[in-house]
């Protein structure tokens, strides 16, 4: 749950609000364009971050996982992608992404939990808000194509994984990342929403895009649910 939460977009959304209010619907646009074409770099974090984490420990893990999204993001600046392209493109990445990533495990018996410290939520506050903080400064400078493709930045995606990778092992790291490419589907139509709908209807557009992008949500873990029940019924 707590990785599907984190695959909302809880970064992305006010990014590009503050972006409509500063440099108004046409860029907006642009950028809600490139935020879906940023969610390529999450997805391919998430998948090496869930291998790595087998081997190495939160620091190297995050380190090498963040190295993949730089890369990314700038082979996706290059060519020019269509509102339609852009938000198919997302899709079957994030479909890929669910089968690339390892297996879901369960924690073993009598595994130890350490306990969060007294910083943990406030430390992941902040550096969400620093992102937050940072991009929109940036945006006149960055354009609506960088500030779409920064605005999915795993920030949030990489404190949470780490957390949870320090604190419960790679096992429950591997459930949480699983979570955030289930979220990067609802993702993805909030940001195709934005891009068709915000020059028609202004910064009430993010209201409704947030409605859709709940329900969406809540049906692809109905239909994600059920092809697992089928499966494992299969397997008996």
């Amino acid at each position: 749950m707590a990785g599907i939460l984190v695959g909302l977009p809880i970064v992305a959304g006010p990014i590009l609000f503050i972006s409509h209010l500063l440099h108004g619907a046409r860029f907006t646009a642009g950028a809600a364009r490139s935020a879906m074409l940023g969610l390529v770099a999450p997805a391919v974090f998430a998948v090496v971050f869930a291998h790595v984490a087998r081997r190495f420990g939160w620091f190297v893990t995050t380190a090498v996982s963040w190295s993949a999204v730089p890369a990314v993001d700038f082979a996706l600046s290059l060519p020019h992608f269509s509102t339609a392209a852009a938000f198919t493109v997302t899709v079957a990445t994030a479909a890929l992404a669910l089968l690339l990533v390892p297996a879901v495990e369960p924690d073993p018996p009598g595994a130890p939990r350490r306990p969060s410290p007294p910083w943990d939520l406030p430390g992941r506050a902040l550096a969400t808000g620093l992102l937050v903080l940072a991009v929109t400064t940036a945006s006149g400078a960055l354009g609506p194509l960088w500030t779409g493709l920064l605005a999915p930045f795993p920030v949030a995606t990489s404190v949470v994984a780490g957390f949870v990778h320090a604190q419960q092992g790679a096992a429950a790291t591997g459930r949480t990342l699983a979570g955030v490419l289930v979220g990067l589907f609802s993702f993805a139509v909030f940001g195709l929403f934005v891009a068709v709908f915000v020059e028609r209807m202004g910064g009430a557009v993010f209201l409704a895009a947030a409605g859709v992008t709940v329900v969406v949500q809540l049906l692809v873990v109905r239909v994600r649910r059920a092809l697992r029940d089928r499966r494992a019924t299969a397997r008996r």
